[in-house]
């Protein structure tokens, strides 16, 4: 008989019942009281929740929420999971410190109370109490899992904002969450274990019929390859003895070239050797006889050389002794030309004395005629003073011109603080730009320079991007601002025509950019700021619409569209006072850490509060002034004509300036005329004066020539010199001729034997050359049976390798060799 099945799984781990419900109808770990104090809408709150079902009923804001906060976290549950705030200070009741909740839950009797308590405050830190004794989390945790208490599981604890996750689960989540729920912590281990079972006896399976398909095939392939088992073998014998014959190859491929190395090459270059040895033999013994004559005519080439030296030395002296004849030649006929000279001077020496008188007292006459030159006085100082006054009127030109120079560089360093200050604008311009393409505008910057370089098409003015429009001195209120007013807002255009709204949302559709078009009412006004003094009590002192500079047209979009002048603006003192501003008729309103609403319930009139954290701005980081803007470009447009009316001053002083210097010029000229003709009239005088002194000094110097006979007679003396010279000069020049002729017979027939000597060296030359070209040969032929025979050996020894490298000799494979 089969042994009785076991079951799937225990109901409770333990082995224990389950827990039943007591004779109060509660089961342990139900809720039995929930206090709240400080928290969420809650100042002070005793809830007694009853053993089943229990449905707590009430409109919007009445605190519904509150109570499924309050056990979610009093039973050790994270912020996150209710989907409102991640911190625990978020849930602490506005304008308070501190708070707590406590929760009490049924013991294993009526009377065994289990109270947790959790201390929260604004700084988000918590204090556990557990039947009023400060424990840590952990413990707590550990008696919350005792009653199986799963706040984390959506099938056990549900939020409303969490509603959505809820939906989403599939049947294979909601299963396992449910198995989690349901009390026992091992249905879901034993749940897994069971898929990840039959998933694994299903892979089993699967191999098993396989595995089994492969046998039958192995079978069925072995019976098939037994009859080719004896081809096979036949195959076997047939490949060794052809491997055999594959061995054998190459050695008899070896033993022939050994063979034709040693009977044919080996002998080649030996035979090579041989004749290259007699035939350097024969060169060498031809060379002496050469050297011999070469010696021979070595010593007539030494004698040549010698007497060549003896014959220039003579030519040297033979040119010497004739240039010294030319010399003593020229200076005899310079002598006698001298002589002929002082007889022609003598005559012309008289002629020279009449024409220099007459030309000294017509000199001096002309001297005399000159009349003196006197500088007009009068018409100089009539030019000085033209001269002084038209450079005071240059200086002061001159002044006045740099004067304007400076103010001019004054006013172009304006115009360029101007301009760079424009540019820095346009670069903040790009910024705020940029600012809202990161917040999602993707295409903003293109739908802006769409609509500036279509302005002309506009019938009224185009605002936009409404960031770009709006400019905010305080960061803080820029925060204020920019959290309050919804965020299309920011990137939207502004039109005051319909028809302009129309063709920018025609033209722009594909940047996907909201156009608002503006409508002005005749008689709206704005409404004022009043600041009450309970209002400035409580830290109020300013309104959102009255903290920030827009063209009207945009300011009136956003109040219109944000409500921004219901929105006021306070301090750290509002904050701590919010519930009284509530009391002022407040709704709306900024501290420097939160924003406060209320909103009235249209069903009951309830007041439900709001308050959402100050998130730090994101697209006024660069913000800027358009009024600024437009001053600067007035600015500018005020330099550029300031400086094209100072140029065109600089112009006409420059102008009058070289009129002046013209004039100066010309005044200067004439001056210099009375001044060079004054010079000219000196310089005349001092030509004649120079003139009469020169005729003077020349009537002097010619008085005092010496006499022309006393001269003759020397100049006769120094020829008969002269010709004494010359003719011992002709002696010496004749021996030397003498000698020369001698030296030039000896060197022609040491020549002629030199040539004799050059012939006989030049036809044993050739005949040696012939042998050494005889003998090269020869050594190339026995390099060639070198080159052969090392190339044979290096064959031989490939051949060898290649024959070892298939099989090495043994005593068993030579007997093998010997046998085929």
């Amino acid at each position: 008989m089969a042994a009785p099945r076991a079951a799937k799984r225990p109901k409770f781990a333990s082995g224990e019942a389950p827990p039943q419900r007591g004779e109060d109808d509660y089961v342990p770990g139900n809720i039995v009281e929930i206090e709240l104090f400080n928290f969420m809408t809650y100042d002070h709150l005793v809830c007694c929740p009853g053993p089943r079902l229990n449905l707590v009923v009430g409109p919007n804001g009445s605190g519904k929420s509150s109570l499924v906060c309050a056990i979610a976290l009093g039973l050790a549950g994270d912020p996150n999971i209710l989907g409102r705030a991640s911190s625990v200070g978020a849930f602490v009741k506005r304008g308070e410190v501190a708070g707590h909740v406590k929760i009490s839950l049924r013991g294993e009797t009526p009377d065994d109370k289990i109270c947790v308590t959790r201390k929260i405050d604004t700084k988000n830190k918590s204090e556990w109490l557990l039947n009023g004794a400060t424990v840590p989390k952990k413990e707590v945790i550990d008696v919350i899992k005792k009653f199986n208490i799963q706040v984390n599981n959506l099938t056990q604890f549900l939020p409303q904002d969490r509603v959505s996750e809820f939906a989403k689960l599939s049947p294979i989540q909601l299963l396992e969450e449910t198995e989690k729920a349901v009390g026992d912590p091992d249905l879901p281990v034993q749940h897994r274990q069971l898929v990840e079972r039959s998933k694994e006896l299903k892979a089993l399976e699967v191999a098993i019929t396989q595995k089994e398909k492969t046998l039958n095939n192995l079978k069925a392939l072995n019976a098939e390859q037994e009859k080719d088992v004896e081809r096979v073998r036949l195959r076997d014998n047939l490949l060794r003895k052809a491997q055999l014959m594959k061995k054998k190859l190459p050695w008899l491929k070896f033993d022939m070239m050994r063979k034709e190395f040693v009977e044919v090459i080996q002998e080649k270059e030996n035979t090579a050797k041989q004749e290259m040895e007699e035939a350097a033999r024969v060169w060498e013994d031809s060379k002496g006889p050469i050297d011999k004559l070469k010696k021979h005519k070595a010593t007539h080439t030494s004698n040549i050389k010698k007497i060549s030296s003896q014959i220039n030395e003579n030519m040297d002296k033979r040119q010497k002794v004739m240039d010294h004849d030319l010399r003593l030649n020229a200076e005899l006929k310079a002598t006698f030309d001298e002589i002929d000279d002082l007889k022609k001077q003598e005559k012309s020496r008289q002629q020279r004395i009449l024409k220099t008188k007459e030309d000294l007292a017509a000199a001096e006459k002309d001297l005399e005629d000159l009349q003196p030159y006197e500088l007009p006085k009068a018409e100089m100082t009539q030019l000085r003073d033209q001269i002084a006054r038209i450079n005071v009127e240059i200086k002061n030109l001159k002044a006045e011109r740099d004067a304007m120079e400076s103010q001019l560089a004054r006013e172009e360093e304006s115009m360029r603080r101007c301009s760079d200050r424009l540019k820095e604008m346009e670069s903040k311009n790009s910024k705020l730009l940029q600012a809202l393409r990161s917040a999602g505008a993707d295409k903003i910057i293109e739908a802006y320079h769409w609509v500036q370089a279509n302005k002309k098409n506009f019938r009224e003015e185009v605002y936009g991007p409404v960031l770009l429009e709006v400019n905010v001195q305080d960061k803080l209120h820029a925060t204020y601002l920019e959290d309050h007013v919804p965020n299309y807002i920011w990137k939207s255009f502004i039109t005051l025509d319909a028809s302009d709204r129309d063709y920018i949302v025609r033209e722009t559709k594909q940047y996907g950019i909201p156009v608002l078009n503006y409508l002005v009412r005749e008689g709206t006004k704005r409404r004022p700021l009043n600041i009450t003094p309970e209002m400035r009590q409580l830290g109020i002192y300013s309104r959102l619409d009255q903290v920030f500079q827009a063209p009207d047209t945009v300011k009136d979009v956003l109040i219109s569209q944000a409500g921004l002048d219901d929105s006021y603006i306070g301090t750290d003192e509002t904050h701590r006072r919010a519930d009284e501003v509530s009391k002022l008729g407040i709704c709306d309103f900024w501290t420097p850490d939160n924003h406060y609403r209320w909103s009235k319930s249209r069903y009951s009139g309830y007041m439900s509060a709001f308050v959402d954290a100050v998130r730090p701005s994101r697209l006024f980081k660069s913000n800027l002034d358009v009024s600024c803007i437009e001053e600067l470009q007035l600015q500018k447009e005020n330099h550029v004509k300031n400086i094209e009316g100072m140029r065109e001053a600089l112009k006409t002083l420059h102008r009058k300036q070289r009129q002046l210097e013209d004039e100066e010029a010309i005044i200067h000229k004439q001056k210099e005329e009375i001044i060079n003709a004054m010079k000219y009239h000196k310089k005349t005088r001092e030509e004649i004066q120079r003139r009469v002194d020169m005729k003077r000094q020349m009537l002097r110097n010619i008085s005092r020539e010496e006499d022309v006979e006393s001269s003759t007679r020397k100049l006769v003396d120094q020829v008969a010199k002269l010709n004494d010279e010359r003719f011992h000069a002709m002696i010496k020049l004749k021996d030397l001729l003498t000698e020369a002729v001698a030296l030039k017979w000896s060197h022609t027939e040491k020549n002629m034997a030199s040539i004799e000597l050059d012939t006989k060296i030049w036809e044993m030359e050739k005949d040696v050359k012939k042998l050494e070209k005889e003998a090269s040969q020869k050594a190339r032929n026995y390099e060639d049976c070198k080159r052969i025979t090392q190339e044979h050996r290096r064959r031989l020894s490939i051949a060898k390798q290649n024959a070892e490298s298939i099989a090495v000799i043994t005593k068993d494979l030579k007997k093998e060799f010997e046998a085929v």
